[in-house]
Parts: structure tokens; C-alpha cells; sequence
């Protein structure tokens, strides 16, 4: 069964800093990209990052030079360091199996972790 469990979100202030983890289980780790999503309150699911089996990374505009996600292969674990925090980027973040465009066919599997930006 594959699993992908999200943790690292919390509140911080504008321009503070977070790094999100996601342990993953139950398939080849890397023979996959992987990608994080988010969904702001009220609003639909956004495509924040994603990262190939040879580590070439991807990113919204909004969070380019921001955001860098990385992954730990031998461990089978994604990241995505978060600074200088804004207030629009409060949403609950996810990872997923797949690129970009793939992510979709595979769907959310995780509860996914609350990031909360406020003064």
C-alpha cells in the first residue's frame, strides 16, 4: 500500500521560514517525480513544486526563489524548504506522486500539513 504522510507545517509570522517533510512507502521512491500542491482556504488545489528522479526542480512563479524542494531517494522522502514566508501562502500543503501534470492521476494520499502565515 502506498503511503505518503506530510509533516513540518506550523504558524509563522511574514518572512519566516518552514520546511516540509513527506516519508513515503510502498513504492519505488525514486523512479518517480514528485510534486507538492497546496490548497488555500476556500480556494482549489494549486501545484507548488515538483522535482524528477534526476533532481531537476520546477516551480510556481509565486514561490520561485522562495520554495526549494529536494528529495532523499535512500530514504525515500521529499522536502520543501519554505522562506520568506507570505500571508498568501497560508494553505494546507500536500505531496504527490508525479509531475506537474501527472500528480492528478494519482491523487492525494496523504492528510497533508496546515502552513499558516500571519503577524
Amino acid at each position: 500500500e502506498e503511503q505518503l504522510v506530510e509533516s513540518g507545517g506550523g504558524s509563522v509570522q511574514p518572512g519566516g521560514s518552514l520546511r516540509l517533510s513527506c516519508a513515503t512507502g510502498g513504492f519505488t521512491f525514486g523512479a518517480y517525480s514528485m510534486s507538492w500542491v497546496r490548497q488555500a482556504p476556500g480556494k482549489g488545489i494549486e501545484w507548488v513544486s515538483s522535482i524528477s528522479g534526476g533532481n531537476t526542480e520546477y516551480y510556481l512563479p509565486s514561490v520561485e526563489g522562495r520554495f526549494t524542494i529536494s528529495r532523499d531517494n535512500g530514504k525515500g522522502t521529499l522536502y520543501l524548504q519554505l522562506n520568506s514566508l507570505k500571508v498568501e501562502d497560508t494553505a494546507m500543503y500536500y505531496c504527490a506522486k508525479g509531475n506537474r501534470e501527472e500528480w492528478q492521476l494519482y491523487g492525494l494520499l496523504g492528510q497533508g500539513t496546515q502552513v499558516t502565515v500571519s503577524s
